[in-house]
């Protein structure tokens, strides 16, 4: 990434944060839990026995990839939003028939890099093109050099559940842009389930999700050179039944005040900062949600129905 890209995107991060300080509740974008230390983080919660998406989707695609496979079919570009330690990428990868190429797409650009080095060293025949941008917002895919037929955008774990309902129609919109004519989405949707299940997957005993959260802090404080003390928060999540949703919150231990740029942010005691929401689903809740870009083709779920991998054409296909 050049000085001038980094800059830009220095800025609107310095915007995004100082809009969402100033609300009330304060909120901070979720995207800034992925630095290299947040997606290591991340990694690590995916691997602890309370949290049940990460396992109980590979499981899914373990069970099924054969199918998902040929569904892609032959000549996909395939296109993954937030692709972290690309770990479940490989099962595709080694199931879609005459893949034509792979673009990974990650916020964390050192993290990428190196993923990508080592994933290229395991398929060295693919045709692997790394982008790091934000994912949520508008970018361009990077030229192609192959001939592909088709594009096949991958949106593995629940973290379409981290946006609103409404934000997440606009992403989906946004989606079906780059997919184009022809063009296919593969989304993992966590599903509705007992509350204690899921406040427990974001309250882990061994404190890892908490790490993760205040982490948020330690990004800013390297992107935008500010001097958010960890010490004086600590990590709360909880379902709120009413929405649908996990929240993830940071809580202030004591008053105090944070220099972000040349503005000066209040911070109450006990006052909550908001990091995260992640959505849960029922299966026609998502397809309503999807259906007016794309048509459900397929769509699979665990024993358990804890978890959903669901499969979207293009409506005008």
């Amino acid at each position: 990434m050049n000085l001038k890209a980094y800059e830009e995107i220095n800025k609107d991060i310095l915007t995004e944060v100082l809009s969402g300080l100033s609300q009330t509740p304060k909120i901070l974008p979720s995207k800034l839990f992925y630095d290299e230390k947040g997606s290591q983080l991340f990694d690590e919660i995916c691997e602890l026995e309370e949290y049940y998406p990460t396992r109980t989707e590979m499981k899914i695609m373990q069970d099924n990839i054969k199918e998902m496979g040929e569904l892609l079919g032959e000549g996909t570009l395939l296109i993954e939003l937030g692709s972290g330690s690309s770990q479940k990428i490989r099962l595709l990868l080694d199931h879609i028939p005459g893949l034509a190429g792979y673009i990974p797409i990650d916020i964390s650009s050192d993290y990428l890099i190196n993923t990508c080095k080592t994933l290229q060293n395991e398929y060295p025949d693919l045709n692997i093109i790394p982008l790091s941008a934000d994912y949520t917002k508008s970018f361009e895919l990077p030229a192609i050099d192959k001939p592909f037929d088709h594009k096949a955008i991958y949106f593995p774990g629940s973290t379409i559940g981290n946006f609103t309902k409404q934000k997440a129609k606009e992403f989906i919109n946004r989606i079906a842009n780059i997919a184009s004519n022809n063009g296919g989405l593969i989304i993992g949707v966590d599903l509705k389930k007992d509350k204690k299940l899921l406040e427990a997957a974001y309250n882990d005993k061994k404190g890892v999700t908490a790490k993760f959260n205040l982490n948020i802090l330690n990004n800013i404080n390297s992107l935008l050179n500010t001097s958010f003390d960890l010490s004086k928060f600590k990590h709360y999540a909880f379902f709120n039944e009413e929405l649908g949703r996990i929240e993830m919150h940071l809580i202030s231990k004591e008053k105090q005040n944070v220099a972000i740029g040349t503005s000066i942010i209040n911070i109450d005691k006990n006052e909550h900062i908001i990091t995260e929401y992640s959505y849960k689903y029922s299966l026609e809740e998502f397809e309503e949600l999807a259906g007016d870009k794309f048509e459900l083709k397929k769509y699979w779920v665990d024993e358990n129905n804890l978890f959903s991998i669901q499969y979207y054409k293009m409506n005008n296909w």
